[in-house]
């Protein structure tokens, strides 16, 4: 029997195999993705949630924020995402003002990425007084993942990109909007860029699993930005995220050989070419006068 036959065939991840990780204590492995191929290659490996993060406007489409990324940007990547993806829970981000007006708004755009690009789950950045509009959409049938901690779209509120938590009062906060969100139904806490400590406290107290992106590894699971692992976004690289695999130089030196190759005429050489046969070669000189 090959070892392929033996192998078991991978199941689809949902919510109920998430809890039974955490039950055994399995870390979760969450990853933010983006495009058509990483979402192939993650989902064949067994990332078990492939997060269709807001951050892709910015690595993919240039994009100075994530308040800038449109919600029509996030749903291009979506759909490339589902037509990569089979295994992994399948999470888009709910980009900037897309679930903030109100209830209706909130479900109204949600539906449509569950529709329009196979989501299965959403994640909405907040706080407390997000609440209501997210148990909107829990109770519309859409589960929630709710992201406390640091907020792109509250970067002036919360000043800068700064770890959230290092007061006890802050730290107080952040456990307050981890239980409005568990309170409106999320099945699932991220905590971006808060202490250790605050995260390691909600994933021993919370009845859902905990996600940690930049916030230790005490939680029940770790998220973090795919492009980071690889150095594809230059500007920034955070301190939580380790660079596995430095691409940019890769990237630069295949550059370099292709123009080097194109301006020397050693690129494209006889095997990536197309030559007619001798016989219909005479013959096509013949029929436009062709000298050469």
């Amino acid at each position: 029997m090959s070892t392929e036959a033996q192998a078991p065939k991978r199941k689809k991840v949902t919510i109920p195999m998430l809890m039974e990780k955490r039950k055994k204590k399995e870390p979760i492995v969450q990853l933010a993705v983006y495009d058509y191929e990483n979402a192939i290659v993650a989902d064949r490996l067994g990332i078990d949630i492939l997060c269709v993060s807001d951050t892709g406007g910015m690595v993919l489409f240039g994009h100075e924020s994530t308040t800038s990324v449109s919600f029509e940007e996030v749903m291009f990547m979506a759909q490339a995402v589902k037509r990569g993806s089979q295994y992994g829970l399948r999470m888009v981000d709910m980009p900037y003002m897309s679930f903030h007006l109100s209830p209706m708004q909130a479900v109204e755009n949600a539906a449509k990425y569950v529709a329009q690009a196979g989501a299965e789950v959403m994640k909405c950045e907040g706080n407390q007084h997000h609440a209501k509009n997210i148990e909107a959409i829990v109770k519309a049938g859409i589960p929630v993942q709710g992201h406390i901690g640091i907020c792109p779209m509250r970067m002036p509120q919360l000043g800068g990109f700064v770890a959230q938590g290092k007061t006890a009062d802050r730290a107080k906060e952040l456990i307050d909007d981890a239980w409005a969100f568990v309170d409106a139904g999320c099945f699932s806490i991220m905590c971006e860029v808060t202490t250790s400590e605050v995260c390691e406290y909600l994933a021993e107290v919370l009845p859902v699993p905990v996600i940690s992106l930049g916030a230790g590894n005490r939680a029940d699971g770790v998220h973090i930005i795919g492009s980071d692992l690889f150095h594809l976004y230059e500007k920034h690289v955070p301190r939580h995220s380790k660079i596995y695999r430095d691409l940019v130089p890769i990237l630069e030196a295949g550059y370099s050989e292709y123009m080097d190759d194109v301006k020397n005429r050693r690129y494209p050489g006889p095997e990536h070419t197309v030559f007619m046969k001798e016989d219909e070669l005479a013959k096509f000189k013949q029929l436009v006068g062709w000298k050469k």
